[in-house]
């Protein structure tokens, strides 16, 4: 059922419903209206004389704020003279680029400006912002932005991501609707504005984090086959905290529209996962070293990977003169003492106050530390507003002020805070001076700080002379870093804390002022060396092969979607596999005398999630009709065991039943029960009993399913993870106690089965068509319909013998599984309900032939 949270936004949001490079293309950006009656005509701006610019690949970066700056002239008179504007050096949107040869592709960019512009200049900005840096603005009204960044965005998403759970009012993060449709708006804003430039079949979308989650519902709602990566640069929660969210599956399955999911860390990405699995069912499976999840047919692909810095940017900085005097500057502020160095934006998840109290520790276990050394906390404005972010200010300064009473002297300060904004080269001088670099956050996405860090402190000729070292002397650098903060794993030489030990982090910091001098150097090297080489360029290079690599099947797909509201999703399924039409099938039915049907039960005839299992009395009607005709062969093919479908079936004379997968079978009702492979023993049940029971004791929710020749491990009623994972575990286990006996064993949908080696329903289709065969008998209809993985066999078996004897010529051959899916049949019927109508209608038409 389609949650209440907003299956009608749609309302607000209705649309139309190898190794790759990226110098394939040929395109120029098409023309865009900015506003009604206005429309530019971009070539001016993009060099359209310019035969090589033919030859370009494109790709649109979508971000809640555009790379830009924008600056109000003073003496402007109004209109969009009245601004001039500058690209953002910082964003690393901007700083993608370097990696992607931006002379051989075009970069489009969607996104908010910082400022306001007035209405009245907007269509002058826009027209500039695309003609002289190929930048669409999305222009909000001030309500709706502020409800939807700082309301949603900032209130509700962001805490969460941050595992903060809304227990109180105080705390803030209530769901509250109206935001929510704040945000949902904002996001068909962004899409609307994309589909003013893109070129669908060609372009590559590149979305940017937890701002526009559901934009990959509106675009793929728009162009099925359209190339979209997603980038989360934030954390993602646990699935015990994710849940709590009222839009959690909307959320989830707009991200599934995206063809590329990438996260910073494995932990976020092993997250992402998990509520897939537990709230949409979805498993993922690795192959060759890619990790992806089948979502109707297609491949969404996960990547891990985490951002990097700009080299050329920072390096540049460090050669800059402003920031050798700033070096000098502090040498000579701090000679005598150790500088430890802390740069945190002013929020709740930085943990600052958790590193003043450690220092405050430091000093007070180590008495001989006071005046030696030196705590420089520089905290850069918070990017929201709101109570919390007063409360941490007014903490972070009651702290420092204590700290300072308690160890302070005379010239000597043990914390200086800066809580002014500082330029980017005066931030690089304090990275060079200092000999300890600490990130406590209790929660951050990534965290590039300790990046900068460590380049900065690799320095340059001038700095090293500025610093009074030799050229050839080794560097030197200490990181003491939370382990909840995204670029940990990547810094295997720093030393890792939990930053709610206070203990802890101060033990760390007095470890990193006195630990020798070889095991700094060695640890600098190895960080220098991966965060010189995964740089921002790499990270871009990498992801955006990624998704092209995903892609490159799109052609070749049929897709169609299916869904209202933020549940749409596309199905994207083989060209040939088509929906099974009852008047097709009826029609066939009537033009063929001689014809074999095989059956599926459980997922076929009966829904899986049926509690009852026993067939219906119209079920027991539609089977006894059809086979009553003499020129029908009417199979049931089923796991179940023999004796179940015995009793079930008991009314239906003429019926042949295939059970255990086909180990057993007979023709008709009163026929005996033969077996489809030589008879074996079955002794190895006493090896696999007591492995399955072991799991079972282990696995609350599992059972044991016991037939005649065959064994199978059920989780559907456990933690679908922990099932999964024990399943995994058990698979193994039983394919090694077993290897020497006559069995295999396999894992299939929450479970694991053992059954004798060669049994596969497959078999039972070759032995039904081999006996009509031998009786004289070649079928002119075929029908098989089944609903799993088991049922694939018979499908390959039906398709490759339609060029063989056992079919007659031209038969009409129909195999059909349950739900659009990846199958080896080739046509599909949605659901049961679907199942039973047609077999309903195949009755009917077969009582008319009958009497």
């Amino acid at each position: 059922m389609v949650s209440r949270s907003y299956s009608n936004l749609m309302d607000l949001a209705s649309g139309e419903a190898q190794s790759p490079s990226f110098t394939r293309l040929s395109r120029r950006i098409p023309r865009i209206m900015t506003v009604a009656g206005i429309i530019s005509d971009s070539d001016d701006g993009y060099s359209s004389s310019s035969s090589s610019a033919a030859q370009r690949d494109r790709i649109i970066i979508v971000a809640n704020q555009l790379p830009i700056k924008a600056h109000r002239k003073t003496d402007a008179g109004g209109g969009g003279g009245g601004w001039t504007f500058s690209w953002d050096e910082d964003s690393i949107l901007l700083q993608l680029k370097d990696g992607l040869a931006p002379d051989e592709i075009d970069f489009i960019y969607v996104g908010c400006l910082k400022e306001d512009i007035h209405p009245n200049d907007q269509d002058e900005v826009s027209q500039i912002l695309l003609e002289s840096f190929k930048c669409v603005p999305t222009f909000l009204p001030p309500d709706l932005f502020s409800r939807y960044y700082h309301g949603f965005c900032k209130q509700q998403l962001w805490p969460l991501f941050h595992y903060m759970l809304p227990l109180s009012p105080d705390l803030g993060g209530r769901f509250n609707r109206s935001l929510w449709q704040a945000y949902v708006s904002v996001n068909k804003i962004f899409a609307d504005r994309i589909m003013e430039v893109i070129n669908p079949e060609e372009d590559f979308v590149w979305v940017h984090d937890y701002h526009l989650m559901v934009l990959p519902t509106f675009l793929r709602k728009r162009f099925n086959r359209v190339k979209l990566g997603f980038f989360l640069h934030s954390p993602f929660p646990s699935s015990e905290i994710y849940k709590t969210l009222p839009i959690r599956e909307e959320l989830l399955r707009a991200m599934l529209n995206s063809d590329l999911i990438g996260f910073h860390t494995f932990d976020y990405a092993r997250h992402f996962l998990s509520c897939c699995s537990r709230m949409l069912g979805i498993s993922y499976e690795s192959k060759r070293g890619y990790i992806g999840l089948e979502y109707y047919g297609r491949t969404v692909s996960i990547k891990i990977l985490p951002v990097g810095i700009h080299m050329g940017q920072l390096q540049s900085v460090l050669s800059l003169p402003e920031t050798e005097s700033k070096v000098a500057e502090l040498i000579n502020q701090f000679k005598g003492k150790t500088m430890l160095l802390g740069v945190d934006d002013m929020d709740i998840f930085k943990g600052i106050s958790l590193k003043l109290l450690a220092m405050e520790q430091l000093l007070s276990q180590n008495p001989e530390k006071k005046g030696k050394v030196v705590l420089v906390q520089i905290a850069n404005p918070a990017r929201g507003k709101g109570k919390d972010v007063k409360e941490v200010q007014d903490e972070t300064f009651l702290t420092v002020k204590r700290i300072n009473e308690k160890f302070g002297e005379p010239g000597y300060d043990p914390i200086i805070l800066i809580d002014k904004p500082l330029k980017f080269y005066e931030r690089v001088a304090y990275y060079v001076v200092a000999e300890c670099c600490l990130v406590t956050a209790v929660r951050d996405g990534m965290n590039l700080i300790p990046y900068e860090y460590i380049i900065s402190r690799q320095g340059n000729e001038k700095l090293d002379k500025v610093l009074g070292l030799e050229n050839s002397a080794p560097k030197k650098s200490m990181l003491v870093l939370s382990e909840f903060i995204g670029c940990s794993p990547s810094l295997s030489g720093a030393i890792r804390v939990n930053p709610w030990n206070i203990d802890v982090v101060a033990e760390a910091m007095d470890s990193a002022i006195i630990m020798a001098g070889p095991e700094k150097q060695l640890r600098h090297e190895k960080h220098y060396k991966y965060v010189s080489t995964h740089d921002v360029a790499y990270w871009a290079r990498s992801f955006l092969q990624d998704l092209a690599r995903t892609c490159k099947d799109h052609v070749r797909r049929r897709c169609w979607g299916i869904g209202f509201g933020l549940s749409f999703r596309v199905v994207a399924l083989d060209p040939n596999f088509r929906k099974l039409a009852v008047e097709h099938i009826v029609s066939a039915y009537r033009r063929t005398t001689k014809r074999a049907i095989l059956l599926d039960y459980d997922g076929t005839l009966m829904p899986q999630n049926s509690i009852d299992k026993k067939p219906s009395s119209k079920t027991l009607d539609i089977i006894n009709t059809l086979s009553r005709d003499k020129n029908n062969m009417v199979f049931i093919v089923s796991g179940r065991r023999r004796d179940t479908l015995d009793e079930w079936f008991s009314s239906c004379e003429r019926l042949g039943i295939a059970a255990e997968h086909g180990y057993f079978m007979r023709m008709k009702r009163d026929e005996e029960w033969e077996t489809c492979v030589p008879a074996v023993e079955c002794n190895w049940k006493q090896i696999a009993e007591p492995v399955m029971q072991l799991y079972t004791e282990t696995t609350d929710g599992s059972v044991i399913e016991f037939k005649e020749t065959a064994m199978g491990w059920c989780y559907e009623d456990a933690d679908p993870d922990f099932g999964s994972c024990q399943a995994k575990e058990l698979l193994d286990h039983l394919e090694s106690v077993l290897a020497n006996e006559p069995v295999t064993v396999k894992s299939g949908q929450n479970g694991v089965e053992v059954k004798p080696q060669g049994v596969s329903k497959g078999l039972v289709a070759k032995r039904l068509l081999t006996l009509m065969q031998e009786k004289g008998i070649s079928p002119d209809f075929v029908l098989c319909i089944g609903d799993d993985r088991s049922d694939e066999d018979m499908f390959e078996v039906i398709s490759s013998s339609i060029a063989g004897p056992t079919i007659a010529p031209r038969a009409e051959v129909f195999a059909c599984t349950v739900g659009r899916k990846p199958s080896k049949a080739k046509y599909y019927l949605d659901d049961t309900v679907e199942i039973v109508r047609l077999m309903q209608g195949l009755a009917s038409v077969a009582d008319q032939m009958f009497v």
